[in-house]
Formats: C-alpha cells, sequence, structure tokens
C-alpha cells in the first residue's frame, strides 16, 4: 500500500489526526512508519498550537510548589535572570514573578499562540518578562537573550515534548545563555507513570519511552539514568535527582492512578577552575573573578599599587588615582581605570556641549575616573556618577574632591547604583525635583562587555530616563552607549534595548545606510575631534531613544 493511499484512509476517520479514532491494525500499519513519524516532528509546533487553541489557558494549574521545591536557589534570586522553557500559558513564570518580584524572567514557548497567552495575562508586565516563541531545536537562543547573561533555567514538562534525538541540540542552545555555575530546575514525566502504561496499551508507541497521545502532541519518559546521562554529556554536572511517586484516587470510578514524575537540578560547569586557582594566588585583599574570561583580553601587568595617571583633554588636566593594572583584572570591579570609551565620550562631550547642556546627567558604571560626569558639570544642570562598587567610589570620591572645584561639585552627587537594585534607583531618583520626571541623558561607557549585566543595565536606565519627549531631536531624552564590542555583540544589545523599550535611533561609525540613522553623531567629530582621540578603531558609540517618547 502506497503513502498516499494510507493517507486517504487516515484521513476519512479523522478530521484532525487522532490516533485512537482507528482500527489497532491500521494504526499500527500507518501510524508508525518513517512518513508519520515525521510529520510528527515536522508539524509539532502545529498540534501544540491547536492544544493552547483549544485549552487555552485552563489546562495547566499554576505552579505554586516551585518556592518549597526549589526554594534555596531561589533564595538568593531578587536580582537574578530567570529563563522558563516551555512557558506554556505562564503557569511557572507568574507564581515565580510573585514570590520573587525582584527577578526578570525570559519565557519561551514552541506555540506562539501559548506566548501571546502570557502576553494577554493581567499579571504581564514587559519590563519584568521578555516573552517570546522559540523552538530551542532550531531556532538561536542568544537572537532573543544576550549569552551567559541567565542565573536559572526552569524546564518544567517541557523536554518530553522533544524527540530523544534533538534534546541534546535543546540543552547546548540553553548552554549559550547560562552564566557559568548556572542551574537548571527540571521536572518531568518518569517512566512508569500512568500516562505511559495507557499509551502503551493503545500502541501509540513511537519509539524506546517515547509516544503520540491523541492529539497529536508527543510525550517522552525519563528513567534517572537516562536523564543524568543526556545532561553530563552535554557539560552539566548533576546536584539532586529523584524520583517522585504519587498515588491519585479517583472515588467515583473506584481506581488509584500512579503518577510519575523525576525531579533535578543541573548545574552549568563553569570552567576556567585552574585560572581562578592561579590568581588566587596573587590576590591581595580583593575577591577575584575572571570568570567571563575577558580580562587578559584588556589589560597588561603593572605594580600592585595605586597609580595616578595624568590625562590632559583641552582644557581639561585630570589627575586620576586608580587601582593598577595587575590588580584590576583580579578583582570583582572593572571600575577600577580610565577605559578608552571614557576617554573618547569624555572627549566628545568637552568639545560639544550642546549634549548635556542645561540637562540632568546621569552615568551609568561611572568608575573610579568619573571623568564624564566631571565634564558635564561645565555646563548640565544636575550630574549624578554612579557605580556598584564600594572601591570604585572610594576613589571616585578622591578623584571628584581632587579635580573638581567646589563650585562645579554642588551639582555633582555621587551614588551607589547597582543595576536592577531597586532601593538604589529609588534613591537616585530622589535627586531629582518635584516636577522632574527621569534624566535627559543617561551615558555609559563600556558598561557592554559582561553578557549577565545588559538587562540590569537597560532595565535601570528604562528606571530612570525621563518620559519627557521634546520636538527637536537634541531635546529628547537619550541612551549615549560608548565602547568596544568584546563578548557581547551588537545583537545581544539590541535584543536587550528592545526588551526594555529602547530604539538605536543612531550609531558610530555607521557602516550602513540602512536603518533609521541620523547623522546625530556624526556631527560631534566633524572638525572637533582629532584621530589622536580616537584610540582605538574598535570603539564605538549608540544612541537611543526611549520608545515611550513622542513618535518621530
Amino acid at each position: 500500500m502506497s503513502e498516499e493511499t494510507k493517507l486517504k484512509r487516515v484521513l476519512k476517520n479523522l478530521i484532525f489526526l487522532k490516533p485512537s479514532n482507528l482500527p489497532p491494525r491500521l494504526l499500527q500499519e500507518v501510524l508508525f512508519t518513517p512518513f508519520w513519524k515525521e510529520k510528527y516532528e515536522r508539524d509539532a509546533k502545529k498540534y501544540w498550537d491547536v492544544f493552547y487553541k483549544r485549552h487555552q489557558d485552563r489546562f495547566f494549574k499554576d505552579r505554586h510548589y516551585l518556592d518549597k521545591e526549589w526554594g534555596h536557589y531561589f533564595s538568593e534570586a531578587e536580582e537574578k535572570v530567570v529563563l522558563e522553557v516551555g512557558c506554556g500559558a505562564g503557569n511557572t513564570i507568574f507564581p515565580l514573578a510573585a514570590t520573587y518580584p525582584g527577578i526578570f524572567i525570559h519565557a519561551c514557548d514552541f506555540s506562539p499562540r501559548a506566548v501571546d497567552l502570557v502576553k494577554a495575562h493581567k499579571d504581564f508586565e514587559e519590563a519584568k518578562i521578555n516573552a517570546f516563541a522559540c523552538d530551542l531545536t532550531s531556532d538561536d537562543l542568544i537572537k532573543h537573550i544576550p549569552p551567559s547573561s541567565v542565573d536559572i533555567v526552569t524546564m518544567i514538562f517541557v523536554l518530553s515534548a522533544v524527540s530523544p534525538e534533538k534534546m541534546p541540540l535543546v540543552l547546548q542552545n540553553i548552554r549559550k545563555i547560562m552564566k557559568p555555575n548556572a542551574y537548571v530546575l527540571f521536572r518531568d514525566y518518569a517512566t512508569g507513570d500512568l500516562a505511559q502504561e495507557r499509551l502503551t496499551c493503545k500502541d501509540q508507541k513511537l519509539s524506546e519511552n517515547f509516544f503520540v497521545r491523541g492529539d497529536g502532541t508527543r510525550a517522552f519518559y525519563f528513567s534517572e539514568e537516562f536523564l543524568t546521562s543526556l545532561f553530563q554529556q552535554n557539560g552539566f554536572s548533576t546536584e539532586e535527582c529523584g524520583l517522585c511517586c504519587k498515588q491519585v484516587e479517583n472515588r467515583s470510578r473506584e481506581i488509584v492512578m500512579n503518577r510519575r514524575w523525576v525531579q533535578a537540578a543541573f548545574r552549568l560547569d563553569g570552567g576556567d577552575g585552574e585560572i581562578h586557582k592561579i590568581l588566587k594566588e596573587h590576590e591581595d585583599g580583593f575577591d577575584i573573578d575572571i570568570s567571563e574570561g575577558f580580562a587578559f583580553e584588556m589589560f597588561g601587568i603593572s605594580s600592585p599599587r595605586d597609580e595616578i595617571m595624568e590625562y590632559k583633554l583641552r582644557d581639561w588636566n585630570f589627575k586620576i588615582k586608580l587601582l593598577s593594572k595587575e590588580f584590576q583584572h583580579t578583582c570583582k570591579s572593572t571600575g577600577l581605570m580610565l577605559w578608552e570609551s571614557a576617554r573618547l565620550m569624555a572627549s566628545v562631550l568637552a568639545t560639544n556641549q550642546t549634549i548635556i547642556s542645561g540637562k540632568k546627567v546621569l552615568e551609568l558604571g561611572s568608575g573610579s575616573g568619573g571623568i564624564c560626569s566631571m565634564i558635564a558639570t561645565k555646563t548640565a544642570n544636575l550630574v549624578v556618577p554612579t557605580d556598584g562598587d564600594d572601591k570604585a567610589l572610594e576613589l571616585l570620591y578622591e578623584n571628584i574632591a581632587s579635580n573638581l572645584e567646589e563650585s562645579s561639585r554642588t551639582k555633582l552627587h555621587i551614588k551607589k547604583l547597582k543595576w536592577g537594585n531597586k532601593e538604589h534607583i529609588e534613591s537616585v531618583k530622589k535627586l531629582l525635583l518635584n516636577g522632574d520626571k527621569g534624566f535627559d541623558v543617561i551615558i555609559g561607557t563600556d558598561v557592554t562587555y559582561v553578557a549577565e549585566a545588559i538587562i540590569p543595565l537597560f532595565q535601570t536606565a528604562r528606571e530612570l530616563i525621563s518620559t519627557d519627549g521634546g520636538d527637536e531631536e537634541g531635546s529628547r531624552p537619550a541612551l549615549i552607549l560608548c565602547h568596544i564590542f568584546r563578548r557581547v555583540d551588537e545583537a545581544s544589545i539590541l535584543s536587550a534595548a528592545s526588551c526594555f523599550g529602547f530604539r538605536l535611533v543612531d550609531r558610530w561609525p555607521n557602516t550602513t545606510t540602512e536603518g533609521p540613522y541620523r547623522s546625530i553623531i556624526s556631527s560631534w567629530f566633524e572638525g572637533r575631534i582629532s584621530e589622536e582621540d580616537i584610540e582605538n578603531p574598535a570603539l564605538n558609540i549608540m544612541y537611543f531613544h526611549a520608545n515611550c517618547q513622542a513618535s518621530d
């Protein structure tokens, strides 16, 4: 019998593919040929889309057990980033968001209709949840989430919907966006579950422990051995793994149902262990943290003492106290040197005071130098340099006091600001006068080199940028980032910016004629900045507007 003939016989029985409608003999003959197995694989998204069209958000209950089962992983998650794989209608993410209001959640699902249900939920907030459709077996997560930025991945009754041969693709995909030593929290169907027994009786087996349901969706049933081996082969270590069993009694039918699932936690192997060990021997009062692997790309070696760097710029002559380069790459703070991006941005401000004249200026991650903020005090109304590191702030106070006249210091206020920290953000907001709705200009120099910081960076900028839109291009509130692309590429930065409503309106250098670029930045350089001011040809400037502003 040809495949076409078999198909016609099936279609006579079905409007939509329901294997339970077929006689067992025909089921065995037709359903599990390579043709139909490929069809289930090819149309998997359609089957799940129909599932959510039919059931909406009524099928699964909210998972309020997460805090009880995995509370110790989330106990310090107030400033962390979570990815929920297979978010469905939001039965995991909304209980999580309610329990830990400080976390940021990425939520993806195979089904676009499921993602639409999440976005339509009464508790959905775009500033806290990034929801998107994604097939993890073929779509690159980095298009939606910055690499190495996620602390916890939750996979709850989702990997079972993937064919066993493609499960490694899913794990390799989520590895890209996980921080070293981040966790995957896992719960899914276990072998011997009642549902597996019923599917076995109905001859709906596709392969070992892999079955198709009556609605065309599929389910895999995990053994502990298979699961731990799968994760270990893909770069994860097992923190915990166990089989859970529960008897559910249906009194009206006088039957007892055995439900089984496997629950586990896996840790992404962090690597760099030997490098950490070597650098620890040279530690002198500062915590070592080079897990992101960027340290040696940027720094050389010098003496282990504080240094004074002299920097002359137009009418300014700075003497900046910095930590020596040796210890800049062995401590958690990276704000203890005067980065080349800060020197370029300082040159831009010194020669283009209209950028900040009469405005409220906020500098994110100013580090210990603060030269951009000091130059801004010449014409700005309010200047707030910020950093999240105590050592950087300590040096910043010294440098401001030694380089800035007292009359200029009255309009400058140094604040501690860890991106995403609500208490710190509110403290910065208190510097604004009554009626002010945020800062007119927000500046960040080399604040995009660590992937895990990108989401909190834009979240914080969104909280603090002014909501007043100007009519003229130059009067619109702006976020200006100056950097070198290192471990985070432009696509990842733009993806994170979009999550918080920021739109790139200009860039420098502009290497393409495509896009809505305005030549705002190029006008800053015309006849004002020489080639000597541009120390590194890899430097970039990105100019953003917030989408809440008045349309162009």
